[in-house]
């Protein structure tokens, strides 16, 4: 069994998750899990890209909105590494409608990913969390849950669910010197994004102080800092990756 840490990243296998794995797995003393839902090949991509660099990583497969399942991933991760001492919840989705036009159904969806995926990913790795030497708990937000935004009322509603969840268990972990913290990304380069179209693209972008759209790779900086021994002062705190938006 390693006596590496291990850093479990869902939905990690494209997006800012997949970022954060590949951040972290540059980590030499790190072993790192990219969890997946149906994307397998893109998942084992990432595994290769860590492992190529020197790292340690394994998939594994796990809907984050049944909790069986995140149950069984994270047997899985301690038969394979041991307790995990980081959880980064990146998972997430989208169903953009207005709110005149979304129904339950639309709503719903979001709401079980966004907000449950993130209950049950915690709950599975709550004691390994809090029984760690340097346990730290990440979730990704959005500044669309700090803004809100047209066309998003579910997504901008579990986003900004993050901050409360956020700031309790940070709260309830801190006797035992474990952290949690929240990054709420900008409009940031990814698929989601280039499903936009360019017109909205523009007028997005005129709302960026420094008018330019976040790249992964500043969003998995931050994400590696909050994972780090060195953040071991900061606990509760929503930090705003955003281009200097205001909130």
């Amino acid at each position: 069994m390693s006596q590496n840490r291990t850093c479990v990243i869902t939905g990690a296998s494209r997006g800012i998750g997949r970022g954060i794995a590949e951040e972290l797995g540059r980590e030499n003393d790190t072993n790192v899990v990219v969890n997946y839902r149906s994307s397998e090949a893109e998942a084992y991509d990432v595994v290769d890209a860590i492992e190529d660099a020197g790292g340690t990583a394994i998939a594994v497969q796990a809907d984050v909105c049944d909790r069986d399942e995140v149950d069984a991933m994270a047997e899985r991760v301690r038969e394979v590494f041991g307790g995990t001492d980081v959880l980064v919840n990146n998972a997430g989705i989208t169903v953009d409608k207005t709110f005149k036009n979304m129904t339950r159904d639309d709503w719903d969806k979001v709401m079980n990913v966004n907000l449950g995926g993130v209950f049950n990913a915690s709950k599975a790795f709550y004691d390994d969390i809090k029984a760690a030497e340097h346990g730290r708990l990440v979730n990704i937000s959005s500044v669309v849950g700090q803004q809100g935004n047209y066309g998003q009322a579910n997504y901008a509603t579990t986003k900004s669910g993050l901050f409360g969840f956020t700031r309790t268990l940070a709260l309830e972990l801190s006797n035992s010197g474990s952290t949690v913290n929240c990054v709420a990304p900008g409009f940031t380069e990814t698929d989601m994004l280039a499903e936009v179209s360019p017109e909205i693209q523009e007028k997005i972008q005129e709302r960026i102080p420094l008018n330019r759209f976040a790249t992964v790779e500043d969003i998995s900086g931050v994400v590696r800092f909050l994972a780090s021994e060195e953040s071991s002062y900061m606990t509760g705190q929503i930090l705003g990756v955003n281009g200097g938006m205001e909130w």
